[in-house]
């Protein structure tokens, strides 16, 4: 039986492999660049403190998704209550494209920032589920970290990328 490993050696084996989930969750939940700073430290900190919770029974990754969706639910709510901030410049991630010219890069950051838009008016549970699966989550694991059953995320999930689609109706026009 091999031993169990410290909380730190956790925290750090978990950050290694599933650190990307805690910046998507702020990215998707947060507006700014400080509020996902913000949040990202929060998500990092509940992680921290779930540690010891975390019985095995679900995959690490699905755990983290839990526990990064309920302290960003949280979260949000706490700051609804405050007066709302504007968004600060949202930096928008590195495009992997082959040397685009200015124009084009302003465009593509614009229709990139429309779609986290659309994605910040729709429900908190519509905005996870897309999360969940544009990060290749299987129906059975977003049912595991949402705790909805697998049929309900289908039906789910199907609802939110239509709402989604009309929320982005103008931006998919300009991409064809």
């Amino acid at each position: 039986m091999s031993p169990v490993p410290s909380t730190e050696a956790l925290f750090a084996a978990w950050m290694a492999e599933h650190g990307p989930i805690v910046q998507k969750v702020a990215r998707a939940y947060a507006r700014g660049e400080r509020e996902r700073t913000d949040l990202a430290r929060e998500l990092m900190f509940q992680v921290w403190s779930s540690v010891p919770r975390f019985d095995g029974r679900a995959r690490p990754g699905t755990w983290i998704y839990r526990v990064c969706l309920n302290t960003a639910l949280t979260w949000r709510r706490s700051t609804g209550r405050r007066e709302r901030r504007t968004d600060d410049g949202a930096d928008v991630a590195a495009l992997d494209h082959p040397a685009p010219g200015p124009d084009r890069v302003a465009e593509r950051n614009d229709l990139l920032e429309r779609v986290y838009a659309a994605l910040h008016r729709l429900a908190d549970l519509d905005r996870s589920l897309l999360l969940l699966q544009l990060d290749g989550l299987s129906y059975r694991e977003v049912a595991e970290v949402t705790g909805l059953s697998e049929n309900h995320v289908g039906v789910a999930l199907t609802r939110a990328r239509q709402r989604l689609t009309a929320q982005l109706k103008g931006v998919i026009d300009e991409l064809d």
